[in-house]
C-alpha cells in the first residue's frame, strides 16, 4: 500500500537531514502544508529549535494577486514560517525522492473569526465559534475556494489533500480549553454545531423552519444535557430531541450547503491545477459529522473528488461506507495516528494497515512524522518494511 505522511514545512526547513530521515521511513509521498491553522508543535529532532508556534492559521507561501482588495483574505505567516516556507521544504523533499502533495486546511481559522466575528458560525445562544467560519456565507464560501484553488496548486504538487471542507462545530481543541465539564455526545455536539448567522437563518426558512423558533427548541432540547442528562446520541437522539421533520430540515440544509462548497472548491482545484493532479477530501462518511474531517456522503464524494482521507484513530469501521462506494482507481486512504505521546500506537501499525485494507482503504497516512519521537519512527519503519 502507497504511504504518505505528514509534515510541516518547519520539519524540514533547516534541517538538512530531515527530508532524508522522512524518506527512509519507506514512505513514497508526503503531505506538506501549505495553509494550516494555529498550533504549537514540537520538533524533537530540529537542529535550531525544539517548538513552534504558529500563532495563527496562515499560508505558508506568498500569496497571488487574486487577493487584491478583498476584506477576507489569507495571512502570510510569520517567523515560524516566513517567505516561501512551504517550497523550499517541498524542493527538499522532492528531491530526496518523495511524491509531494499540498495539506490545505480550510473552514478552520480562529484569525478570521477574530478579525471578522461576522464570518463566524453563531449557535443557538448567539456565541460565536470563532474558529469555524459558516460555509453558508457567500463571501465565505468565495475565500474558502480560492485558498483551496491557491493552496492546493503550488509548484511541483502532485496533488492535495483538503481537510476541514466542510462544517465545523464545538469541537476545537482551543487554547487552555476548558470544554469538557460536560459530556456531549453525538446528539448534542450536532445541537451546539447549528449556525443561526443570517445566511444561515434565511436557509432554514427556505426548508420551512422559522429559525428563532428552531433556536429555543435547541435550546430546551440541549437543557437536560447541561444538567447532565446522558446524551442519547446518533442521529435518532437528534429525531428525538427536536421532532423528526425539524431535524431532517436542518440536515437538509447543512448538507446541501457543504455539498455544493465542496463540488465548487474541487472544481476550483482541478481548474488551476495540471493534468492527472490528485483531489482527496478529509472526511467522515456520516453527513452530519463536524470537524476537521465533516461529514460527507459517501457516494458523492467519491464521485466528486479522487478519493477521501478517513481518520482511523478509534478503528477502521468508517472505511466501510466509502469502500461500499468506491469507483476504479479511487483513494480510501486510511488515516492513523503514529505519535505515542498523543495517542498514536505505531506499535500496531502493520495489524492496523492490514485490517485497514480488508475493510477497502488503498493508501495509508500517518500522522505525523515531524511530530513523532525517534523511537516512534524507527516502529513506523519497521512496519512499513514488513507491508
Amino acid at each position: 500500500m502507497k504511504a504518505s505522511t505528514f509534515v510541516y514545512p518547519w520539519d524540514v526547513n533547516g534541517d538538512p537531514a530531515a527530508a532524508g530521515r522522512i524518506a527512509e521511513l519507506g514512505v513514497q509521498q508526503v503531505t506538506l502544508a501549505s495553509a494550516y491553522h494555529s498550533t504549537r508543535a514540537l520538533t524533537p529532532r530540529h537542529p535550531r529549535h525544539r517548538i513552534v508556534t504558529a500563532e495563527y492559521a496562515a499560508v505558508l507561501y506568498p500569496t497571488d494577486g487574486r487577493w487584491e482588495g478583498r476584506a477576507l483574505r489569507p495571512c502570510p505567516a510569520g517567523d515560524w514560517a516566513p517567505g516561501d516556507a512551504y517550497g523550499e521544504a517541498a524542493a527538499a523533499l522532492a528531491d530526496a525522492g518523495l511524491e509531494v502533495h499540498t495539506w490545505v486546511v480550510l473552514a478552520h481559522n480562529s484569525r478570521l473569526g477574530a478579525e471578522h466575528p461576522d464570518t463566524s458560525v453563531v449557535n443557538a445562544y448567539g456565541d460565536r465559534y470563532p474558529w469555524a467560519p459558516c460555509i453558508a456565507q457567500p463571501a465565505t464560501r468565495a475565500y474558502l475556494v480560492d485558498l483551496a484553488a491557491e493552496a492546493a496548486v503550488r509548484p511541483g504538487a502532485r496533488g492535495t489533500e483538503l481537510e476541514s471542507l466542510g462544517w465545523y462545530g464545538l469541537q476545537h481543541l482551543h487554547a487552555h480549553d476548558k470544554t469538557g465539564g460536560v459530556a456531549l455526545g453525538e446528539a448534542g455536539m450536532y445541537l451546539m454545531a447549528l449556525c443561526f448567522c443570517p445566511a444561515c437563518r434565511t436557509g432554514y426558512g427556505e426548508q420551512g423552519l422559522d429559525a428563532e423558533e428552531l433556536a429555543a427548541s435547541v435550546r430546551e432540547a440541549l437543557e437536560p444535557l447541561w444538567r447532565g442528562a446522558p446524551d442519547d446520541g446518533g442521529w435518532t437522539g437528534v429525531e428525538k430531541v427536536l421532532g423528526e421533520a425539524k431535524a431532517a430540515a436542518t440536515r437538509a440544509w447543512r448538507d446541501e450547503t457543504a455539498r455544493t462548497l465542496q463540488e465548487t472548491a474541487v472544481r476550483a482545484v482541478r481548474a488551476a491545477a495540471p493534468d492527472d493532479f490528485q483531489v482527496l477530501l478529509h472526511a467522515d462518511p456520516v453527513t452530519y459529522h463536524v470537524g476537521a474531517n465533516p461529514g460527507v456522503d459517501p457516494a458523492h464524494i467519491l464521485s466528486v473528488a479522487d478519493g477521501v482521507v478517513v481518520p482511523c484513530a478509534d478503528g477502521t469501521d468508517l472505511l466501510t461506507p466509502f469502500a461500499e462506494q468506491s469507483r476504479e482507481g479511487a483513494v480510501i486512504a486510511a488515516n492513523f495516528p503514529v505519535v505515542s505521546g498523543m495517542g498514536g500506537t505505531p506499535a500496531t501499525l502493520t495489524t492496523d494497515a492490514t485490517t485497514a485494507r480488508d475493510r477497502g482503504a488503498t493508501e495509508l497516512r500517518l500522522y505525523h512524522a515531524g511530530l513523532a519521537s525517534d523511537g516512534d519512527l524507527e516502529t513506523v519503519r519497521s512496519a512499513l518494511a514488513a507491508l
